[in-house]
């Protein structure tokens, strides 16, 4: 090619096609800490955000939902769970009433997940934001 022609599409600095490289990055590495369900609009996101933006998502710290399911089972009747997932009064609610004499957590146990994602999804649009 002469000088600075490109072909159509193909755009200087990464352009669009790395950004998706990025995006596609990004998800293939984090998916396990969202629902399935939330990934096609998390992708359309990270692909609206600005250039800039894109580069503070590797500071972002997610909350895994294995080891909330470990702390739940392990831990949940005295509220490990919930503080660290961050909701602070559920955690001592449950501290409090001993799980809910056991009953919420044992509820916990098939929760617990999907709350951590549902605190990772929002963490995540609070940054895009």
């Amino acid at each position: 090619m002469e000088g600075s022609e490109r072909p159509a599409g193909m755009e200087t600095n990464g352009g669009m096609q790395g950004r998706e490289a990025r995006v596609q990055n990004f998800l293939a590495v984090n998916k396990k800490y969202f629902e399935s369900g939330q990934l096609v609009f998390v992708k359309e996101r990270l692909c609206a955000i600005p250039e800039d933006r894109f580069s503070m998502l590797g500071a972002l710290k997610f909350k895994s939902p294995g080891a909330a399911l470990a702390l739940s089972i392990f831990f949940g009747a005295i509220g490990v769970d919930r503080f660290y997932l961050g909701d602070t009064g559920l955690g001592l609610g449950k501290l409090f009433t001993g799980g809910g004499c056991g009953v919420w957590a044992f509820v916990d146990w098939f929760l617990i997940r999907k709350a951590a994602r549902r605190k990772n999804y929002e963490k995540l649009m609070a940054a895009l934001l």
